[in-house]
Formats: structure tokens, sequence, C-alpha cells
């Protein structure tokens, strides 16, 4: 099948890293159409459309003409302008897939996304944490892949010596507890404790890949879900301390098939306070987490795995519902 996957821009990197792993390992061709490039991350393009030539709009065209199903990321739909492109134009007889990804307008205003998927005749939903099934029911979660056998994503070793490190990457700080974090490491400095502080804030995903790397543990947010920051450190064999919430954990384990998450849970300062004590004082604890940890996106959340599930899904979609409106 080809797979035109349409963003405004790249998700975190996820419209791009589902790309990827759909080319390697499944026999669906994908390419990604972005508008705009938000952030400092580097993330790799393909049909971007600021960046196309002739040559790249004609590009664009062909993949628009011959796709089999048309995947909108985020608030994408068949009305975002690619240029001098309308997916639209191109609508018929293709299948059609929305994925949200926590998209503040999404967030705040699910009812809209409900009413005009319901209006369109939408019925191929996909969110990328289970903690969006609650604002689209009848969505299947989707799982975000790691590439765990590139090395970027590997443990390092032997892990760097010298005081821990705390590594906490925000895209947008007031979503991610940023300001719960440094509280939390002022007053364990405070109590007497060396813990170090890596915050990376806007680099380059390769820069912080390599930073967080080199850290003894990660710091997530603790909004309930899990990020990729989640993720992209487990894989590098990282303890991570994150505030899952009981629904999300639930789906999750369902997923991985495992009965223990490696996810160091903590919802509120005082457990993240702990956490991060216990980790920063017990060096063996750490090791033994960081193990776990790389183990679990091995067995449990591998980028096969992953895979295999969007192309379960691709297999069972539907054509938008008879009679539906376009508008």
């Amino acid at each position: 099948m080809n797979i035109l996957m349409i963003a405004v821009n790249g998700p975190a990197g996820t419209a791009v890293g589902l790309a990827d792993a759909l080319n390697r390992l499944t026999g669906h061709r994908c390419r990604v159409a972005t508008l705009e490039t938000r952030y400092n991350h580097g993330w790799r393009k393909d049909l971007h459309v600021p960046d196309l030539d002739e040559a790249g709009l004609a590009e664009l065209e062909a993949a628009l003409r011959t796709a089999d199903l048309f995947h909108f990321h985020m608030t994408a739909d068949e009305h975002l302008h690619l240029g001098p492109f309308l997916p639209a134009d191109f609508l018929r007889g293709k299948l059609v897939v929305h994925h949200h990804h926590g998209h503040p307008d999404f967030r705040a205003n699910p009812g809209k996304y409900r009413a005009r998927y319901a209006e369109r005749g939408r019925r191929n939903l996909l969110v990328s944490t289970p903690d969006l099934l609650r604002l689209l029911p009848g969505a299947r979660w989707q799982p975000n892949p790691v590439p765990e056998k590139d090395p970027a994503y590997r443990p390092v070793e032997p892990r760097p010596a010298g005081r821990p490190l705390v590594a906490h990457a925000p895209t947008r700080k007031e979503l991610k507890n940023t300001d719960d974090l440094l509280a939390v490491m002022a007053g364990l400095r405070a109590a007497g404790l060396d813990l170090g502080l890596e915050l990376i804030d806007d680099a380059p995903h390769a820069e912080c890949l390599r930073r967080k790397a080199r850290c003894h543990m990660v710091f997530d947010h603790m909004q309930g879900y899990y990020g990729m920051s989640s993720l992209e450190s487990l894989a590098q064999g990282v303890p991570v301390v994150a505030g899952l919430d009981d629904w999300c954990a639930g789906h999750m384990r369902e997923f991985a098939d495992c009965g223990r998450l490696p996810w160091i849970v903590a919802r509120d300062r005082a457990a993240l306070a702990a956490a991060l004590a216990r980790l920063a004082r017990d060096p063996e604890a750490r090791e033994a987490a960081g193990l776990a940890s790389r183990r679990f996106m091995e067995q449990s959340w591998s980028e096969e795995h992953v895979v295999a599930r969007l192309e379960e899904f691709y297999a069972g979609l539907r054509p938008d519902a008879p009679g539906a409106g376009r508008a």
C-alpha cells in the first residue's frame, strides 16, 4: 500500500519515525509531507513543502495522486494546503486516517474533532498515548516507535563517573513539570545530596540523545502519560521517572504483554524527590533499573512490535462511512 502521511509539522519526529519503520520493516511504501519546522530539533524531512523545488513539487503531486491512504497527523486534514496542492482534490477512492498526538487545540476542544469526524464519516482514528483515548472514544492507541538498534539509542558504556546527573528535555516547560523538578532538585541539594541537572532546552535531537545517554536518570513529566523522552531513555538503558497514571499504565502493560513496566512512577513532588534521591544514592539500583529498561525496549516495545500494531491497524481500515459529508 502507498501511504502519504501529512502534517503541519512532524510531531516530535514520530511521523517520519513511523514512515522509516514502515519502509524498512514492511511491504508498505510511506512518504511524509510537512509544512512547517518548529523548534530546533533537526528531525529528518521528506517532502517538506518549503524546501521543494519544481521537481520536488512534482514528486509531492505524484505522492498525492498515487497514495492509497492519507494518514493525517495532529490537526491536519484534507483542507491543509500543501503549496499549490490541496489533499481534498486527490481524496476520491483513498482511505483516510486521523492520528492525534496531544496538540493543545485537540486537548482543549476534543468535541470539535469528534464532531468533524462524525460529519465526514471518518472511522479510522489513532492516538499516540493512551490518555487521548478519553478524548477520542473509538480511536486506537498506536504506540510510538524507537529504533532501539540504532547506535544513538543504545546504552553508553561505561556510564560516566562523577556525581549523578538527572536529564530533563522539555519541549514546552509548562507541560512537562519543569518547575516541579527544579523545586525538588533545590530541596535535595539543600538537604546535602550532590545531584546534577542536565536541562536540555531546544537542542537538536541528535545532541539531545547524546546528552541524555550520559546521564544517570531521566525525568520525563508527571502528566499521567509518557513522552518520547521516556522511550528514548529507556532504550539507552537510563532509568526514567514519570508520573504514569493507572489508566495509561494498564494500556501500556497490555501492549507490552508484561506485568511490570520499567518506569519509576512519581506523581507528585514528594514521590519525585524520593525516587531521585534513591537513584542518586544507590548505583546498584540505577544499574538494575537501566538494564531492565533496555531489556523492556528490546523485548516488549521493539520497533518491530510497534510497527506490527500499525500494520494490523492498516489491514483493518474501513472506507469513510457512506453518505457522510466531506466539508
